[in-house]
């Protein structure tokens, strides 16, 4: 194991080395052998560990609770309710007393700095659960999984289609530049990502091939893709904007004519979830009910399609976070 991740915090994948995840990910599928074999770890054994939660979750909260019961560490749920931070109290203060209480902390929350200060004062390992602006363990997973479909990183092409500015097109295009996938964003133009990260991320690819495109035009965007990726279109917080997004989005819907678009007979598709693939949810129906969609940014055809690997991806959050954990606390 490379001796400095432990103790390292898993803020973004940008404070990582390629060696670095490459090795998260070969602990990973290990971590993921062995439990489907039945055999539970306990490198964790009589630590515990806060779950902060700003934001609510399904995957998140379910896969580090999971990950550290199979290797012996206790949890404590603290939800928007039960922590102050930034209210009360201030975040290196919150950070200051939890690191004397617990031997971990993961956050998932709104602002990234919040998750840095977390990081900078707790004096024990922290992750990022999710922030505004990176989402460090889903890409860890969606590596994976990328990984145990194709055999390999390098050279794959992934598209992100959808609202290229969010932390999830933001965090795979760090992945990507990292582990030498060619990462292409299709997105209008008006949600672009930031310039100075596109720029970064570049200067990364450099040194590992790959390359970085964005553009607006899908059907020539996606060509040539092993896989294509797309989130909500509505990020939590922004629930105002429904009809801007529907009405900027809706020519990026990932459908049966998108994933033909590729050229690509083995083409896969993921999405990090909740996904909007039909009216079955009060959010779809109410979609529905005011702007006549049934589907938004994937149509049920192609969620439910053979190409699909969502739950898969959702398994592999478990397995990627348990590696972290493992790696940075022992």
């Amino acid at each position: 194991m490379p001796k400095n991740l432990t103790g390292r915090n898993f803020l973004k994948l940008l404070d990582f080395t390629p060696a670095e995840i490459e090795y998260l990910l070969d602990l990973s599928r290990d971590l993921k052998r062995k439990k489907r074999a039945g055999i539970m770890g306990r490198q964790l054994e009589g630590t515990n560990i806060a779950l902060l939660f700003e934001k609510p979750s399904t995957r998140t909260r379910c896969s580090f609770a999971v990950a550290a019961s199979d290797e012996g560490a206790s949890t404590e749920f603290l939800g928007k309710n039960d922590i102050q931070l930034g209210k009360k109290e201030t975040v290196a203060d919150t950070a200051r007393v939890l690191g004397r209480y617990f031997d971990g902390i993961q956050f998932r929350g709104f602002e990234h700095e919040s998750v840095e200060i977390l990081g900078s004062e707790a004096g024990v390992p922290v992750w990022n659960g999710l922030t505004d602006k990176f989402h460090p363990t889903q890409v860890l997973a969606d590596l994976m999984t990328l990984r145990e479909n194709f055999g390999r990183l390098r050279d794959l092409k992934l598209v992100f289609a959808g609202d290229g500015r969010n932390n999830m097109a933001n965090s795979l295009m760090v992945g990507s530049a990292l582990m030498g996938v060619d990462y292409a964003i299709t997105s209008p133009e008006e949600l672009w990502p930031d310039d100075e990260l596109v720029e970064e991320c570049r200067e990364i690819a450099e040194g590992s091939g790959a390359e970085i495109s964005i553009g607006d035009e899908p059907a020539e965007d996606v060509t040539g893709a092993d896989a294509i990726y797309t989130d909500v279109w509505i990020s939590m917080g922004e629930e105002a904007r429904m009809r801007e997004r529907i009405e900027l989005l809706s020519p990026y819907q990932v459908d049966r004519e998108m994933l033909e678009q590729t050229e690509n007979d083995d083409i896969i598709f993921l999405h990090c979830l909740p996904a909007y693939h039909n009216t079955d949810t009060e959010i779809g129906q109410k979609v529905y009910e005011e702007y006549g969609l049934e589907e938004m940014e994937v149509t049920d055809e192609v969620f439910e399609s053979r190409h699909a690997r969502v739950f898969d991806q959702a398994e592999n959050r478990m397995h990627t976070i348990k590696a972290v954990m493992v790696a940075t606390m022992t």
